[in-house]
């Protein structure tokens, strides 16, 4: 694997069936990065390190998982400059809504940028990152290019599928 560019940190290991779908997603584009759990309520000393280090480790982006409250977003963007992308984890009674409202309702100065509840949301926010990193390395450029039309070329032959289905 290449030298971690992108930190992904969950509140904890149960977060990981998410956040694979970033993981997976880094993987094919070939980027590298670290995983830790750190809960910003149960280890805040812990996450707090972590975030403060991630420069001087070479991390460029932050891709932060969590439910229930889910302060661990804008903990770990607090202490750190890097982008930090959260993903709302559906755990709680109110099925990632409660996380989605922590990370969304960041106050003005400590941006987060928030994806959307669920696994959908860990592969947009690792396709965010791609996208940051995209800024500075032209050959990840073509390949979320190649990507965008690969999805293109999915759904026009699903479409083809259904109209031949249609026709019987």
């Amino acid at each position: 694997m290449s030298t971690p560019v992108v930190g992904i940190i969950m509140g904890s290991d149960s977060d990981m069936t998410i956040m694979r779908e970033a993981c997976a997603t880094l993987d094919a584009f070939g980027i590298g990065y670290e995983v830790i759990i750190a809960s910003a309520h149960r280890t805040p000393a812990r996450a707090a390190r972590w975030a403060e280090s991630a420069a001087e480790r070479g991390l460029k982006v932050i891709i932060a998982g969590a439910g229930w409250a889910a302060h661990l977003a804008g903990v770990i963007a607090a202490g750190t400059l890097l982008p930090v992308v959260a993903v709302p984890i559906d755990s709680s009674p109110l099925n990632g809504l409660d996380a989605l409202m922590s990370m969304v309702q960041m106050p003005a100065g400590i941006p987060v940028a928030t994806m959307a509840i669920g696994k959908g949301g860990a592969r947009n926010a690792a396709l965010f990152a791609v996208q940051i990193l995209a800024t500075a390395d032209s050959a990840l450029v073509k390949k979320l290019a190649d990507y965008r039309l690969d999805m293109e070329q999915q759904v026009i032959a699903k479409d083809a599928e259904l109209q031949k289905s249609l026709k019987k």
